[in-house]
């Protein structure tokens, strides 16, 4: 192993022991499946290469029109780290140029960024054991001393792949990972049944958050559907409310910040939080964090926008993503403020509306890099206007809706905090 890859390795963060920590985020104890077992002990470590195949070649018996598995690059989610959707494809169209794997082969991506992104799966119930993958895969395969799902977790342990990117070769854009590094990279070894036993945790831990962030996007889909129900296609005006220009029900400004260079640091570092479109499009729909702030300067250049206001981007490929401001903010150009009148419309429903015209502003756009739409493009937009109170009692669905989103927010947080707790207590190789 190179001077760089053992460096890596060394002088880690303090654990953090799930076991002995606990429910991560204030709870005293994790669910009984995760936590079942004593705490880890550090066991010895091994070269990966000692303990698995890699690359190993593959037995198949297969006639030319025989269905064969194919796994593409795409196929495998970076997220959960499993295989979505195998096709089926006849085997004289991937016996030659393909990576072939067996059922139980861990197969992780080798190229930058899939790598990096962490796109990895155990591969599991392939015809006749067999499968195909795009050359961008390589394949560890278990012998006796280990078992596939503590490969698969090896590789899923964030400063195993930091490792990797240190040792990839190539150039820009086409980075890979060698072999010789998974040959030599170093892994914890301990005996089959424990290794079992810890893979067991993990799994456990990695199944509830996995259902947590099912449950957040599933709940993410009710109110889109909810307004619908209450109000049709606002686009189209499905169900013929009323309808005036945005500029009717609302003040519609622009952000401003007139410095150039942008990027001129004598404006920036004070106390007043200043948003961009990337804040917007990561808020989930309400907004209450910041990553830049500015200054007495800056505020001076700047508009500043109340709680309460809608923002949407105008520029870019986060065209048309909205949401509320829960604080004070001061806005770049490339964000509009639209504050409601509400006497005559909800924030809530302007905000949902505003989600179902976004393919429009992009279909509308011009293609370039800096795709935009303007003032001129917000304000005469003509949307439907349905009674007050019936906008009220979708505001107060929104409320609640969002009440337990938060919920589920936090419970996904703890949960990937437990799982990346008894990650780092299983393969971190520090003291």
């Amino acid at each position: 192993m190179s001077q760089t890859s053992r460096s890596a390795w060394e002088n880690p963060n303090a654990s953090n022991s799930a076991a002995r920590c606990g429910w991560p985020g204030g709870h005293s104890r994790a669910p009984k499946a995760v936590a079942k077992g004593g705490p880890i002990v550090k066991p010895r470590t091994v070269q990966l290469g000692d303990v698995c195949e890699i690359n190993p070649a593959t037995d198949f018996n297969f006639g030319p029109d025989d269905p064969c598995s194919f796994v593409p690059m795409e196929a495998v989610d970076d997220v959960d780290a499993r295989i979505e959707k195998s096709t089926a494809r006849p085997f004289r169209e991937v016996a030659k140029g393909y990576t072939p794997f067996a059922d139980n082969d861990v197969i992780v991506a080798k190229i930058t960024p899939c790598m990096e992104n962490g796109k990895c799966a155990i591969a599991r119930n392939l015809r006749h054991g067999v499968g195909f993958g795009s050359t961008e895969f390589h394949v560890l395969r278990a012998t006796k001393h280990v078992c596939p799902e503590w490969l698969f977790y090896f590789w899923r342990f964030p400063l195993t792949r930091k490792l990797a990117a240190i040792n990839m070769t190539g150039s820009a854009g086409q980075k890979r990972v060698p072999a010789n590094f998974l040959e030599t990279v170093q892994i914890p070894l301990p005996d089959l049944s424990e290794q079992q036993r810890i893979a067991g945790r993990l799994e456990a831990a990695d199944r509830l958050r996995r259902t947590r962030r099912y449950a957040l996007e599933l709940s993410a889909t009710f109110l889109p559907a909810a307004f619908l129900q209450l109000f049709g296609d606002p686009v189209r005006n499905a169900k013929g409310w009323p309808a005036t220009e945005l500029e009717e029900l609302a003040t519609v400004e622009r952000g401003k910040f007139t410095p150039r260079p942008r990027g001129d640091p004598s404006y920036y570092g004070g106390k007043f939080p200043f948003i961009q479109t990337g804040d917007i499009s990561n808020s989930g729909g309400r907004l209450n964090t910041w990553t830049q702030t500015l200054n007495e300067k800056g505020v001076s250049v700047s508009r500043k926008f109340p709680p309460g206001t809608i923002v949407i981007a105008i520029v870019g490929a986060t065209i048309g993503v909205t949401a509320i401001l829960e604080i004070e903010v001061y806005c770049t150009d490339s964000v509009v403020g639209i504050q409601v009148n509400t006497e005559k419309a909800t924030k809530e429903y302007v905000e949902f509306l505003l989600r179902f015209w976004r393919p429009v502003f992009l279909a509308q756009a011009p293609e370039t890099a800096r795709a935009n739409i303007n003032l001129d493009t917000l304000r005469p937009l003509r949307i439907p206007v349905p009674p007050l109170p019936l906008q009220q009692k979708f505001a107060g669905l929104v409320e609640r809706v969002e009440r337990l989103r938060a919920v589920q927010r936090e419970s996904l947080r703890q949960a990937e905090h437990l799982f990346q707790s008894l990650l780092h207590e299983a393969f971190n190789q520090g003291n």
